[in-house]
């Protein structure tokens, strides 16, 4: 049974039963033959879909009787489902004041139609009427409760408006196509998105290809196709790594069931693809396999700044339409594999459609578009903060007009944090949707952010190298971001402002690599990166490394908890070359007793070797230790900025 017709028997075939006069059954409240004769009519074009006869008899109804209560609830409902909510409003309330008991149900069908067309205040005090009748269907309260909660949302942000002034992104990325589904990289430089083509001699369909424009002074410059991932068939919603060398993205197939791209092979439905930037040129797309894709519907992806989540929306399959959409997020392991998908919790996901999920690259923000959440109705934007413990906190609704009582998705916010994209069919764009852009208001923004850029090279020849790298939060000791620099020894990466980092880089052949840097204050001008120079040393007999990330309080020999994440990766190196040995030797500045300091520095060294041999496990026979305190400084002691240079931990190569 069809919704409209449902809605049809609710408000007409079974209206008598709501009633509170007391009628014979199956008689109507009009005794005019020929109003009733209209009415019959128009239930039957009606039931056939013959929606303008219907609504012609039903008009003729109650020109013969205007207090015909039954005819002026069929022209409401019709107007309803044919959303002509404006129309639908006027007759439930001809209905209601003609008799206000007849039908209890009127008030909450009326409810919906001025939620609709964004009438919050008297969708409000017609529910909240609603409510109060005896012997409501308990369903049908249930769903009052929910739209009340609603309308009480939407009155309310009316009178608390957001600012909220769009600005068209201009002809480089527009045109007379539908353009939506924006993406962008993490310096906010290359833009990505989505653009609808009409197909060659079938009217009527489109195919979805991505474009990409570049940002020069400030202006998107014209946006070009991406030929190797562009195909036949429909490529969607992608998403950037951070860098702009990871693309995720969907691909569905067509309406015979195969890819656009002959060596695009899918699970099902829609399935999330990705490619490889690789000296500057697009890999072949992959599929993102099984652990991501299944026989289900599987879209919209957005890769997060570390490198380690993938989340996506999921519609589950029923008689071949995608219903129950939800959003998921599978890590990525350590071997690159995608892990089991779990779905967000209850701050997120509701038993209503949930989409356009996007991550931004702070990683702790969360932008969704939902109909389950209290707001002005349909589809609104929400979004979450990630709480200390890992969970999603309460879905926060952005608030009017940046939501309407239209649907609103697809949002994109740069990784600044003050500029938001979205796709719009307003008035005054160059055709179709076009992508516009706003101001993000303060309270609805993300965590403060910069990035980094660097280069890995070989110490001794300049060859630029390629090399895996992390970087831990030294305070919490939690790895952010794993990665790999390029070809040309450069990489990118996103990090969250004002905090102190750990960056560790290992390259077979080369000895281990560890340094800090703080962020502190970097949050203020987001179009200047940090830059991290980044030489590597070829292992050699005699080599000494700095270990910059052990720390001892002043005058002590215990480990303080931050140089953990140090000397775990130092342990791994050790183990990924099992035939190194090495010497542990602490170093102090010439202040204080020699003696005094020759003992301290030794303790120190010796509280690296014990933390290696118990926790790491490696083989005492592969260690030493010694203490040198001021025998062999970097620098002069001199000052105390030298002093503190001279305050070490080393290691040095005694074999490889």
């Amino acid at each position: 049974m069809s919704l409209k017709h449902l809605l049809f028997l609710i408000l007409l075939g079974f209206s008598i039963s709501f009633a509170k006069a007391q009628m014979p059954p199956g008689q109507y409240t009009s005794t005019n033959k020929k109003a009733i004769k209209y009415l019959e009519e128009g239930k039957l074009a009606y039931e056939v879909k013959k929606d303008d006869v219907a609504e012609k008899n039903f008009k003729k109804a109650l020109e013969e009787d205007k207090n015909f209560i039954e005819a002026a609830l069929g022209l409401a409902n019709l107007y309803q489902v044919t959303n002509r909510h404006a129309e639908a409003v006027v007759n439930f309330k001809r209905a209601i004041e003609i008799n206000p008991k007849f039908f209890a149900n009127s008030y909450y069908f009326m409810s919906l139609s001025q939620l609709a067309i964004g009438q919050y205040q008297d969708a409000k005090m017609n529910l909240e009427t609603f409510l109060k009748f005896e012997r409501i269907n308990p369903n049908t309260k249930e769903s009052a409760q929910k739209y009340l909660a609603n309308a009480t949302f939407g009155a309310e942000a009316e009178k608390n408006p957001k600012p909220f002034n769009p600005i068209n992104a201009g002809p480089g990325i527009n045109t007379e196509h539908g353009e939506y589904f924006p993406a962008i990289t993490g310096d906010g430089k290359q833009f990505l998105f989505t653009r609808a083509l009409p197909r060659e001699g079938m009217p009527g369909f489109f195919n979805e290809d991505f474009y990409t424009s570049n940002n020069i002074n400030n202006v998107w410059q014209t946006a070009l196709p991406i030929s190797i991932i562009n195909s036949y068939g429909n490529e969607g919603a992608p998403s950037l790594s951070a860098d702009g060398n990871i693309m995720f993205f969907a691909s569905c197939s067509d309406e015979t069931g195969d890819y656009g791209a002959p060596d695009r092979k899918g699970y099902g439905s829609c399935d999330i693809f990705y490619s490889q930037k690789v000296n500057g040129k697009w890999t072949k797309p992959r599929n993102a396999g099984p652990a991501i894709n299944t026989a289900n519907f599987e879209s919209q992806p957005s890769f997060s700044s570390d490198g380690k989540s993938l989340y996506f929306v999921r519609g589950v399959l029923h008689r071949g339409a995608a219903k129950e959409y939800d959003i998921y997020m599978s890590k990525i392991s350590d071997d690159g594999k995608f892990t089991p998908p779990v779905k967000l919790g209850e701050n997120i996901n509701t038993s209503q459609m949930e989409e356009s999920v996007f991550i931004h690259p702070d990683n702790m923000t969360l932008y969704f578009s939902s109909a389950g959440h209290p707001g002005m109705g349909g589809l609104d934007i929400y979004m979450s903060k990630r709480q200390p413990n890992g969970e999603w906190g309460k879905a926060i609704n952005l608030g009017y007009p940046i939501n309407t009582f239209n649907d609103e998705n697809s949002l994109l916010v740069n990784p600044g944090g003050k500029i938001a994209y979205f796709a719009s069919n307003r008035n005054g764009g160059f055709g179709d949707l076009d992508i516009y852009q706003f101001d993000l208001p303060e309270d609805i923004r993300p965590e403060k952010i910069t990035y980094v850029k660097g280069k890995i090279y070989n110490s001794k020849t300049k060859e630029t190298l390629e090399a895996n790298f992390e970087l831990v939060d030294l305070e919490t000791q939690q790895s952010v971001t794993k990665s790999y620099s390029q070809k040309n020894g450069e990489f990118f990466v996103t990090l969250t402002a004002n905090k102190n980092y750990l960056v560790n880089v290992n390259k077979d052949g080369f000895l281990f690599y560890s340094d800090n840097f703080s962020l502190k204050g970097k949050e203020t001008d987001f179009s200047k990166p940090f830059l991290l120079d980044i030489p590597l040393d070829p292992i050699d007999t005699g080599s000494v490394v700095e270990l910059k990330n052990v720390f001892f309080d002043v005058g002590k020999a215990d480990l303080k908890p931050e140089s953990k994440a140090e000397l775990d990766k130092l342990g791994a190196f050790l183990i990924k070359n099992p035939s190194l040995k090495i010497e542990l030797g602490g170093h102090t500045d010439s202040d204080g007793i020699r003696k005094s300091n020759i003992i301290l520095s030794e303790n120190r060294a010796k509280a690296v070797y014990d933390y290696l041999v118990t926790t790491s496990k490696i083989d005492v026979a592969r260690l030493k230790y010694k203490g040198y305190a001021d025998l062999k400084p970097k620098v002069k002691n001199d000052t105390p900025e030298n002093k503190a240079k001279n305050r070490r931990t080393e290691f040095k190569v005694l074999a490889k």
